[in-house]
């Protein structure tokens, strides 16, 4: 079980990353600082009286599904606001008046962005999501602390419990693996 001060130093110790993760995926201050808070809160209630090695994952999961819930409550919002300003026309001709014809997304959201683009952008995650868990277990650990998680080299080495050159070995030979693998399948990042 973790303690209140082990808590307390875990959720310091990656608000951080938590916050650039958080405002690399809505690209708002404030919603990010909104997302790490809330990710946070849900961590110590619920989660709290687990032991700190398990923190890092579920604070991770935790995270990335309340940027989840974030883009589906800005969807519902965003769609609501626009239906309800649009309902009113500046110049009384309610006849020709078409909300698809007014309705644009703010650009760089996921509402801006088009079908084919969100099916295209899925796929390309599914095959990178399937060919991480190829990896072998200490290269997929290791990718994952470095690059998803943005622990450096040595902190990914004390929670494997090895190296910093076992790490940078893992790493180098993931990294080769997922781009040779992903060439393969005529993606390039």
């Amino acid at each position: 079980m973790a303690t209140d001060k082990e808590l307390s130093d875990f959720l310091e110790s990656v608000e951080r990353r938590a916050f650039k993760q958080a405002i690399y995926a809505v690209r708002k201050e404030e919603s990010a600082l909104d997302i790490v808070q809330d990710a946070m809160i849900k961590l110590a209630e619920k989660y709290g009286d687990k032991p700190i090695a398990e923190l890092p994952l579920l604070f991770q999961r935790i995270l990335q599904n309340t940027i989840h819930d974030y883009f589906r409550r800005e969807k519902v919002r965003t769609t609501w606001i626009s239906l309800f300003s649009g309902m009113s026309s500046e110049s009384g001709d309610q006849d020709n008046f078409d909300l698809l014809e007014t309705y644009e997304a703010e650009v760089g959201t996921q509402a801006a962005e088009s079908s084919a683009d969100k099916v295209e952008r899925d796929q390309v995650l599914a095959v990178i999501e399937a060919e991480v868990k190829k990896l072998p277990t200490r290269q997929r650990e290791a990718f994952l602390m470095r690059y998803w998680q943005d622990m450096d080299v040595a902190e990914t080495a004390a929670a494997m419990g090895c190296s910093e050159g076992s790490v940078k070995t893992h790493c180098s030979r993931a990294t080769h693996t997922l781009a040779q693998a992903l060439r393969a399948k005529g993606i390039s990042l």
